[in-house]
């Protein structure tokens, strides 16, 4: 573990240890991938001012989102089938989380369910929600939450219809996964994966087994699944929802300024700017490359976090600059996770730590609340 210096060490060797069909599944985007590819590029694009002879003592990363405390300004982002990066993971991932002082957001297409989760930690973990057409399981899912005292709702608006992934279709994905003979050797030839699969009772998607009607084994959770997603879903959704969680709500999956003005009037505590990973509409633009033009349209009136694309402690920086109040990393722990577990999830909180508190210093600041444009090439 010593030795895994980056994201994308922990990325290599995940790739070895975790089957084919999951790892694809955190590692890619919808058809031809520019968007998942742009959201990492766009980083790339944009300098920091290195700054000398400044104080860099007594330096802080600890700030806050959605008036919450947290250690650094980052989140844990929803990520379906964790769990099937290594076992019982969002278990894993939410202890971790806590025990860094950053949020865990839990998704509705997770493998461990949301008691599963409230299980195991100690502090308010967050959900992510899916508007399905099914609103009686809506409503219990919403109400299932509240019980398990989570802290916020992050509402996610982007996924009304499911974009083509390739890689996903190609591999045959689900949860657990089919034997079929190409399955089999994929597996067997990652015995401590199996190992931990064997081991545990969570092998799907186990906030929705047990709790849709109608949903008993494989094949009708898989078809339950593709057919629930609500393209009818609008903003006077988010209203009904907002009135039933009753607590702070997160909208996720704005990538435009109109829609950023619409959602900034619904009330709201915070947007992501987020094009889900460029795993929705192929062709968009990156998140970061849009962060500043919705910042400046209504970031004095909702907190503006910015989803996709993070790999370094850097590009939190670079997000936080232009004018995010928070980040969320998803691919960045799964990797952690499928390379070793609990202490992998850690492992990629302190790189992305590292790398924040070393950038900070570098371009003369000693506080992240100071984060500003200013500490960019224009």
């Amino acid at each position: 573990m010593s030795m895994l210096l980056t994201i994308d060490d922990l990325k290599q060797q995940a790739r070895r240890r975790v089957p084919k069909m999951f790892f694809d599944y955190a590692d890619s985007g919808s058809w031809t991938e520019s968007t998942y590819r742009a959201n990492e590029e766009d980083f790339g694009k944009i300098k920091l001012r290195q700054r000398v002879l400044v104080d860099m003592d007594n330096r802080s990363l600890a700030s806050t989102m959605i008036g919450e405390a947290v250690s650094m300004p980052v989140a844990l982002a929803p990520t379906g089938s964790t769990g099937m990066q290594h076992a019982d993971g969002e278990m894993l991932a939410a202890q971790a989380a806590e025990e860094f002082g950053v949020p865990f957001t839990l998704s509705t297409m997770s493998i461990c369910s949301i008691e599963d989760v409230a299980s195991v930690t100690k502090k308010p973990f967050w959900f992510q929600l899916y508007v399905m057409r099914d609103k009686d399981f809506v409503l219990n899912l919403i109400d299932r939450a509240k019980a398990a005292k989570c802290s916020a709702l992050v509402l996610t608006l982007d996924l009304q219809i499911l974009a083509q992934r390739h890689k996903d279709l190609r591999n045959g994905l689900s949860a657990p996964p089919k034997m079929t003979l190409p399955n089999i050797i994929d597996m067997a030839i990652r015995p401590g994966w199996c190992l931990g699969m064997l081991r545990t009772k969570r092998r799907t998607f186990r906030n929705i087994a047990g709790h849709a009607k109608g949903v008993g084994d494989l094949s009708s959770l898989i078809s339950w699944t593709h057919e629930q997603f609500d393209p009818r879903l609008s903003w006077a959704d988010v209203e009904w929802i907002r009135q039933r969680w009753g607590g702070k709500l997160i909208l996720k999956g704005i990538l435009d300024k109109e829609d950023a003005i619409l959602a900034a009037k619904t009330g709201a505590d915070a947007i992501i700017v987020s094009n889900h990973g460029g795993r929705q509409l192929d062709g968009a633009p990156s998140s970061i490359s849009v962060l500043e033009k919705i910042v400046d349209a209504v970031g004095d009136q909702i907190e503006v976090h910015m989803d996709g694309g993070i790999r370094s402690g850097q590009d939190v920086l670079k997000a936080l600059c232009l004018g995010a109040k928070g980040t969320y990393i998803g691919r960045p722990f799964l990797y952690g996770l499928g390379a070793a577990g609990k202490a992998g999830v850690t492992q990629a909180l302190e790189i992305i730590r590292k790398e924040l508190d070393m950038t900070l210093a570098l371009c003369g600041k000693r506080d992240i609340k100071d984060a500003s444009r200013d500490m960019l090439h224009r």
